[in-house]
């Protein structure tokens, strides 16, 4: 047997009596995989670790509370032997071969009948990968195997074009501040498989390069308003696109939803009858602070932390933020779009209440290579803005939150 290799099968274990003998590590890495099957589970051990106990508590599996005995794997469909007594795994291995059960044995492959591969998942399809002999097995390496395809899948970098016909739509995807590397995995795939991409100037540039020459990239800065609103028309792209049996992506920066206008995007789309997909992205009111080195809340310092649109001056009968309160509130204030305001914002957030020495830092092209921060207070940030000439995009950190550092003691 030990000179021809295994044959690969997916189990469709759904129902389907299935037992696992022993209640250590091994069943605890083993046994979600087996609940997410929908098999029907019989653990067989006298204990078990926390996490499979707690599985047992919620129902999940059927534990019975002794050691193996001859019979126990009576009408199983497959069994992981996988316990601490090698006579017992022996007796079962033998009882499983009796009965035609597919068996896995945690402690000697060369007698089990059935291997448990390497596996991962990636939207929908499960990547398995088995060494081909029993002889020179080598879990390191079909685990990297393993972990390269999928991590391929999942990022973009092993493309798998679909070839049936898909249903046209949109996904709403989070780019992240700006690095690349911080977009979600599941946008980076979506971007890989996409046909059209619309995207805002503030979303990570540096992935539209790394698109088939097939794609459609659009500058949504670029595209022609004539009649309509900036975003009427981004709308429009976006179902006109979509209703020639295309696969949109539409890459904003941060997150869809935070002052993203993502909403109104997805209203029109639901109006024209099309799907859509939203996928979150990181928002840079609070990475691009990290990566500045400044925590939004720290123990003894804020115990929150409020984000607002800038965009608008506080004095602006378009303002919907209540400054007056937030000049009143002691954890960190976040301002997004706020660099030309920031002056009128500050001279506001003072006249309420606010100590002009309030720390205040500006993080222009947060997480990019032309990341830099420049730090103020309250009372000196509009002229240091003007003298430091800094320009959008830019994350505003006002509160105490910006002195804590490395070197700050808890």
């Amino acid at each position: 047997m030990a000179e021809h290799p295994a044959y690969p099968v997916g189990l469709r274990l759904s129902g389907r009596r299935v037992v696992v003998l022993g209640g250590g590590q091994v069943a605890q890495r083993r046994l979600p995989a087996l609940i997410a099957a929908g098999a029907d589970i019989v653990l067989v051990s006298p204990h078990a670790t926390p996490s499979v106990e707690a599985m047992a508590d919620a129902g999940e599996i059927t534990w019975v509370r002794r050691a193996y005995q001859d019979g126990d794997l009576a009408e199983a469909w497959y069994a992981l032997i996988a316990t601490s007594d090698p006579e017992a795994n022996t007796r079962a291995s033998a009882e499983a071969e009796r009965h035609r059960v597919w068996c896995v044995r945690s402690d000697d492959a060369d007698q089990a009948t059935a291997w448990t591969p390497a596996t991962g998942h990636s939207e929908g399809v499960t990547v398995a990968v088995l060494t081909t002999h029993a002889r020179g097995r080598d879990p390191r390496h079909t685990a990297a195997i393993r972990d390269a395809v999928v991590e391929g899948l999942r990022d973009g970098t092993l493309v798998a074009p679909h070839h049936r016909t898909r249903t046209p739509g949109v996904a709403l995807v989070g780019g992240g501040p700006g690095d690349p590397d911080l977009i979600t995995v599941r946008g980076r795939r979506l971007l890989a498989e996409a046909d059209v991409v619309i995207a805002d100037r503030l979303g990570p540039r540096d992935l539209l390069a790394e698109l088939p020459p097939h794609v459609e990239v659009i500058d949504a800065a670029k595209i022609p308003y004539g009649r309509y609103m900036a975003q009427e028309a981004i709308n429009n792209a976006l179902i006109e696109h979509a209703k020639q049996g295309k696969a949109v992506v539409r890459l904003k920066g941060g997150d869809p939803y935070v002052f993203g206008r993502g909403m109104e995007e997805v209203q029109a789309l639901a109006e024209a009858g099309i799907p859509c997909t939203v996928v979150p992205g990181i928002s840079s009111s609070i990475s691009v602070p990290s990566a500045a080195g400044i925590p939004v809340t720290h123990r003894g310092v804020a115990h929150e932390f409020t984000v607002v649109s800038g965009h608008v001056a506080p004095d602006d009968e378009r303002s919907l933020v209540d400054w007056p309160a937030l000049a009143r509130l002691t954890g960190t204030l976040v301002i997004l779009m706020g660099v030309d305001k920031i002056g009128k914002i500050a001279e506001t957030l003072v006249a309420h209440g606010k100590s002009p020495e309030t720390p205040v830092a500006l993080v222009q092209e947060g997480t990019t290579a032309a990341q830099r921060r420049v730090d103020a207070t309250l009372a000196t940030v509009a002229e240091t803005v003007r003298a430091e000439d800094v320009k959008p995009p830019a994350v505003i950190v006002v509160g105490e939150v910006v002195r804590v550092g490395p070197e700050t003691s808890a």
